[in-house]
Formats: structure tokens, C-alpha cells, sequence
């Protein structure tokens, strides 16, 4: 008999590791709404954008404190003259001999002497040191280079809070869409054992055949029903996914429940927080900031009046000769200079003086925004507020309105076994109660939905880092 052959150990490892990680990854990842809105605001791709946004003012920040600092630049040359310029004198000038081929055969009065001026090869090495010493307005720079990493960091948190709203909402939208599957997964059930007990019925000779097509028609439009709701779950689902920054076929499953919601919220209806500041709406604070910058700029204008005092120092080697050889084994000539530079603004045109009064329109617009921002805060928490209270109302009202429907389909169905009720009472009573469901699970992702958008209108939608 042939012995069987097994897989080497690594091998079998290897594909038991496989595995492993095979069924690990289908594993649903659980969520609840705050691990969601967590989860978003550290993977979303736009949240990403704006913390490179972040690091990139960083680097700009330092790259505006190292004025300050020394800069150092070495350089160095070399020159092959292949023809030496001429330097041309008065004949005779400073004792040299009379050329009189430079005249081109001129009169001896217009005599002239040409004297080669270099040699044919020369090089030189320096290094050169400048150093600010004295600016006004680099002071300016260096507190606007502080209000800047803070303006980077609002406008993180603002792209946060955006993120936390599309991910609650959609985290809302699958929760409701999932209640109206489960429901509609009842009602099958219901009108199924209906369907059945009718044609029992039907086969003792108590009801019609017609009854019972009434019923399936009723069933297929159920079963319809409940697969475009099961198409919306996976929808809400890929959403979600989207909005935090999950691949859309990984698997995630939500732990929070539409009833601890509903229970909640049904319990109290919004109330406009009189103590509300403007500084929770980043908006607001972002704006603040915008100003502040805005007006270093404007003080940076002004100290451009003042004097600048820079340095600097230079030290370097230099040579020339005739002959290749003796230029790299000859002595090298060394210079070193040391100089102080001062600028003294004396009139530029009135350049900064108007460039000072765009700056400072530019400030006076942005405070008149920031006013017309307060108004509109105002008016988004009056609206959310308004909202939220009628679409608390109205989701109760649809409350009652689905408890009543169940309750008169439940007396139907008694009564329609009694022999004492018709089978058109209790498909009106299924249909009736079917929209009081979907009347009330839209009501409920309305308040939702407008719950959240008046948090983001009080600034307390996400208050994390």
C-alpha cells in the first residue's frame, strides 16, 4: 500500500497561519456610534489632508525662524582666460614701452599702449557668513508663526467635526434602516401564518379563494418591501464605511440600538442653552484667529519703518598663473572681510502706508464677518432648535399612530377568525399599519438627524483632539 504523504511543518504553519488570518479578517469589526466617530477622525482621508496641512505649516513656521539664524554659504571657482583681456593706456603710460601695433598703424599721436591684465588661470575658495541682527518686523513673524500652528490645528478640528457629522448621520441612517428590516421581517411572518390559516380555511370550505390571492399579493408586496429595505441597509452600510475611512467590503457590525436612542430622546425635547459661547463653534474660533493674523500683518507693515542691521563676514583663498601646474602647487593668497549693514526706510512712495491701509480694511472685514457669523450661529440654533422640537412632536404623534395601527390589526385578525370580520378589513389594517411604520421610522431618522445638526450648531457635536 502506497503511504500517505504529508505536508513539511513549515508548510502546514504556513498555511494554518493563512487561515488564521483569513477567517480574522471576515471577523466583524464592532462598532458603536463614539468608536465610529473615533475611528473616522483618525482614518478619514480629508482629516489626513489637513494634519499634512498641519505639518506643512510646521515646516513653514521653522522655515521663517530660520532667518534668524547664521546663513553659511561656501562657493568656489575656477577660470581658464584663454585670451587675456587687454587693459589699453596712453603710450608710454606708467613707463611701458610704446606698442605701436595696438595703433593699427595710427599716427604716433594717437600712440597707445595695450598691457595684458590677468593671467590664465585663476581660482578662488570662500566662505561667506550673514547673520540678522536687528529686524522689527521679524519679531511680527515669530508670534504670527505661533497664531499659524494654531490656526492649523482649527482647521483640523474643523474637518473632525465635519467628519463626526456625516458619520453619525449615517451611522443614525443604518440603525433606522435596520429596525424598518426587522419589522418588515415580522409582518412577513404575521401575514405568512395569515396566509397559511386562510387556505386551511379555504380547504373547509369558510372563505373564498380570493381571500387568499388577496394575501399573497399582500405577502409579495411585503417581500418586495423588505429587499429594496435590505438593499438600503447594505447602501447605509457603504456609507458609513466611507464617511470613516473603512474599505467598503470590510466587515463591520454596529453595537448601539435604535430603542436606547429613541427612549432617550423621546423623554426630552431640545432647549435652547442660553449660556451658549460663540467660541464653541470652531467656525467662530477659526475666524478669531484669521483676525489675529490678520493684524500681526498689519503691525509687521509698520515695523518696516524700522532700521535693519545685518552682518557679515567673509573669508576665502584666491590664485592665478600662467602655468597649469604652478596654479595648484603655488601659495594661495587668503582675504577675509568682516562688514555691518544698515538700512534706514528714508521714503519708498507711500507703499507701506497703503499697503498698511489694505491690511487694515482687510481686518475691518473680517470683523464685520465675524458679526454676520455670530447672527448666523443664531439663526442655525433657533432653526435646529425649532426643528427638533416639531420633529419631536411629530415622531410621538407617529409613535402613537404605529401603536394604534398594530392594535387594529390585531383586533382584525380576531375578528376575521371569529367569522365576524371580512378579509378586506384585515389587508386595510396590514396596509395601514405598514405605512404607520414607515411614517414612523422616517420621523425618527428626521429627529436624528436634526438632533445632531442642532449638537454641531452648539458646537458640541465632537469636543475630542
Amino acid at each position: 500500500m502506497t503511504p500517505l504523504l504529508l505536508p513539511n511543518k513549515p508548510f502546514l504553519l504556513l498555511l494554518l497561519t493563512g487561515l488564521l488570518g483569513s477567517v480574522m479578517a471576515q471577523t466583524p469589526r464592532d462598532f458603536s456610534l463614539n468608536d465610529a466617530i473615533h475611528f473616522a477622525t483618525q482614518q478619514n482621508i480629508n482629516v489626513k489632508n489637513t494634519q499634512l496641512d498641519a505639518l506643512s505649516a510646521e515646516a513653514r513656521i521653522r522655515e521663517v525662524k530660520g532667518l534668524a539664524l547664521p546663513q553659511v554659504n561656501v562657493g568656489a571657482s575656477a577660470t581658464y582666460n584663454a585670451i587675456i583681456q587687454k587693459f589699453i593706456f596712453p603710450a608710454g603710460g606708467f613707463g611701458a614701452p610704446v606698442d605701436s601695433t595696438a595703433t593699427g598703424g595710427a599716427s604716433s599721436g594717437d600712440d597707445v599702449t595695450a598691457i595684458p591684465f590677468g593671467v590664465k588661470y585663476q581660482g578662488s575658495v570662500a566662505a561667506n557668513v550673514n547673520q540678522l541682527i536687528f529686524d522689527a518686523s521679524y519679531k511680527i513673524g515669530l508670534r504670527a508663526a505661533a497664531t499659524y500652528r494654531e490656526l492649523a490645528q482649527k482647521n483640523i478640528t474643523a474637518s473632525k467635526i465635519t467628519v463626526a457629522e456625516q458619520v453619525a448621520k449615517a451611522y443614525y441612517g443604518v440603525l433606522v434602516s435596520e429596525e424598518r428590516l426587522k419589522l418588515l421581517d415580522i409582518n412577513i411572518s404575521r401575514v405568512d401564518t395569515l396566509l397559511r390559516e386562510t387556505r386551511a380555511m379555504n380547504t373547509q370550505g369558510f372563505v373564498e379563494k380570493i381571500d387568499i390571492d388577496r394575501l399573497e399579493v399582500q405577502l409579495n408586496n411585503l417581500k418586495t418591501d423588505r429587499q429594496n429595505v435590505k438593499n438600503l441597509v447594505d447602501l447605509s452600510y457603504n456609507l458609513l464605511k466611507f464617511q470613516m475611512g473603512l474599505p467598503i467590503n470590510a466587515p463591520i457590525q454596529l453595537t448601539d440600538r435604535i430603542e436606547a436612542y429613541s427612549q432617550q430622546d423621546l423623554e426630552r425635547a431640545a432647549v435652547l442653552d442660553s449660556a451658549f459661547d460663540y467660541g464653541q463653534r470652531i467656525e467662530f474660533s477659526t475666524l478669531q484667529t484669521q483676525i489675529t493674523l490678520a493684524d500681526l500683518d498689519y503691525q509687521s507693515i509698520g515695523k518696516q519703518y524700522y532700521p535693519r542691521l545685518t552682518a557679515a563676514a567673509t573669508y576665502g583663498h584666491n590664485n592665478g598663473r600662467n602655468n597649469f601646474m604652478d596654479f595648484w602647487t603655488t601659495q594661495w593668497f587668503n582675504s577675509a572681510a568682516i562688514t555691518l549693514n544698515l538700512n534706514v526706510p528714508i521714503f519708498d512712495g507711500f507703499q507701506k502706508r497703503y499697503a498698511a491701509q489694505q491690511r487694515k480694511i482687510a481686518i475691518d472685514k473680517a470683523r464685520q464677518t465675524g458679526e454676520l457669523l455670530k447672527n448666523s450661529i443664531d439663526l442655525q440654533i433657533r432653526q435646529a432648535t425649532v426643528t427638533l422640537t416639531n420633529n419631536l412632536q411629530t415622531l410621538q404623534s407617529q409613535k402613537r399612530n404605529m401603536d394604534l395601527a398594530q392594535e387594529i390589526v390585531r383586533v382584525t385578525r380576531i375578528k376575521y377568525k371569529e367569522g365576524v370580520g371580512s378579509n378586506i378589513e384585515v389587508l386595510n389594517a396590514e396596509t395601514s399599519f405598514r405605512e404607520a411604520q414607515t411614517n414612523y421610522f422616517s420621523a425618527l431618522l428626521d429627529y436624528m438627524i436634526t438632533k445632531v445638526d442642532l449638537d454641531k450648531a452648539l458646537g458640541k457635536l465632537y469636543t475630542g483632539q
